[in-house]
């Protein structure tokens, strides 16, 4: 597999993230229009189920198929999607912070 393919598959997951993050950040948009009171026992155990469930989903995003490909003794390669999805995913915050900072 050449090194365009393989950038190309970091920046798939890294934009599947951002979408996934997008959603979830809707959700607790939504969220604030439906809870208004104090977080009682069921609104913090839904918070801490969403947290594991983000966190099985991410991990899966970020760390899916580079697992695959290394079980399959493709080491090189995993490595390399793993690098290029962490360096677009860093790409993302630093232009989300400059865009924060010029903004406010």
């Amino acid at each position: 597999m050449n090194k365009s393919k393989l950038s190309f598959i970091g920046f798939s997951q890294t934009l599947s993230l951002i979408i996934y993050c997008a959603l979830i950040a809707g959700l607790f948009r939504l969220a604030d229009n439906f809870i208004t009171g104090p977080p009682v026992f069921l609104t913090t155990a839904l918070m801490l189920l969403l947290f594991v469930f983000s966190a099985a989903v991410t991990g899966s995003i970020v760390f899916g198929y580079p697992v695959y490909l290394a079980l399959n003794q493709q080491i090189k390669e995993a490595l390399f999607v793993f690098a290029y999805t962490l360096l677009y995913c860093l790409l993302i915050i630093i232009v989300m912070v400059v865009i924060l900072v010029v903004l406010v």
